[in-house]
């Protein structure tokens, strides 16, 4: 199933979402009809410039979800929050099928609405995700920072092109359960739900605000896609350091042009977000294949097993031995 739109400030997703699929909107809640698969969309719009959707179902079919890029640059900011452990087909390319993948594929992406997207769900599997769309000048006013740094101002300003992502924490994926668990009937929920919601953007914009202050540079489909490519390139083998000049190469990007992109899109260094994911990579292992120390450092391209080691526990507080021990 494919669903094709243009983010505007104007647009509904649910409403036209329903026509596309034959069912029908009540209460601002669309529940998928039985043929299709089963679970429900549900729209909360606390004004005309603050709104959340939430997707919660599994399907029968694949659902391809186009979204056109707007000829506002931003007017409209769209903060997409994938808290699934599945598999996430995503693209900024039309001729390109790049996953966003890994263990866990838990992801906070925030982009203005001229850049267009490609976003595959695959049938069978829970798709647990919300969208906040929001204006600029609303989010820079619950934000009430004194000051801002340049990502911050980049979101929250005109006429730039960006594209973000952050790393979901506990709390905030434990936030996105407890908001799908909400009693709607209630007579204070909508009340309860949009503190919850400003807390999710409390949360994202807490570490967005402590990213490094760095002359903000322009974004383009072509861009975002080699970065989703690279960050792909990075991640899918972890026991190989990246190599920057081989990086660019793919990416079609000088070296200086690759970094600057890569850190402003995902707040690290390229090396750096490697050796993230490495340690995350060693921490599933440890805990979820009951390997050995020894196992998972030569796997992941650890020779020298106490360096191995010494990482782990520097990302994570622990020994590999003792993380590997915890219940």
């Amino acid at each position: 199933m494919i669903f094709s739109f243009t983010a505007t400030p104007e647009f509904d997703f649910m409403t036209y979402f329903a026509r596309h699929i034959g069912a029908t909107v009540v209460d601002n809640l669309l529940v998928i009809p039985a043929h299709l698969g089963k679970g429900y969309i549900r729209k909360l719009s606390f004004s005309t410039e603050f709104k959340i959707t939430m997707h919660h179902y599994v399907l029968k079919e694949d659902l391809v979800i186009k979204r056109n890029s707007s000829s506002l640059v931003n007017e409209l900011i769209t903060i997409f929050f994938y808290s699934n452990e599945q598999t996430l087909g995503i693209s900024y390319s039309n001729n390109q099928n790049l996953d966003f993948n890994g263990r866990d594929d838990s992801a906070i992406q925030v982009t203005s609405n001229d850049l267009s997207s490609t976003i595959r769900f695959p049938q069978g599997h829970t798709v647990h995700y919300a969208v906040v769309a929001i204006m600029p000048g609303y989010l820079k006013s619950l934000l009430k920072l004194n000051t801002l740094n340049s990502t911050v101002e980049t979101i929250t300003g005109k006429s730039k092109s960006f594209l973000f992502f952050e790393n979901m924490s506990a709390d905030t994926k434990l936030l996105l359960k407890n908001l799908s668990a909400v009693d709607m009937n209630e007579a204070l929920s909508k009340f309860y739900m949009q503190i919850k919601v400003q807390e999710l953007l409390y949360l994202l914009f807490q570490k967005l605000s402590k990213r490094e202050n760095t002359q903000h540079q322009h974004i383009n489909n072509t861009d975002a896609a080699r970065l989703l490519h690279i960050r792909n390139e990075i991640v899918n083998d972890l026991s190989t350091p990246p190599v920057l000049n081989e990086l660019a190469q793919i990416a079609a990007m000088s070296e200086t042009k690759l970094k600057q992109l890569f850190k402003q899109a995902f707040g690290d260094t390229i090396y750096n977000y490697f050796q993230k994911a490495r340690m995350e990579e060693a921490a599933f292992l440890l805990k979820q294949s009951k390997r050995s120390v020894a196992e998972v450092g030569y796997e992941l391209g650890f020779s020298n097993l106490s360096h191995f080691s010494r990482l782990f526990e520097k990302h994570y507080g622990l020994t590999p031995k003792r993380y590997s021990s915890q219940n």
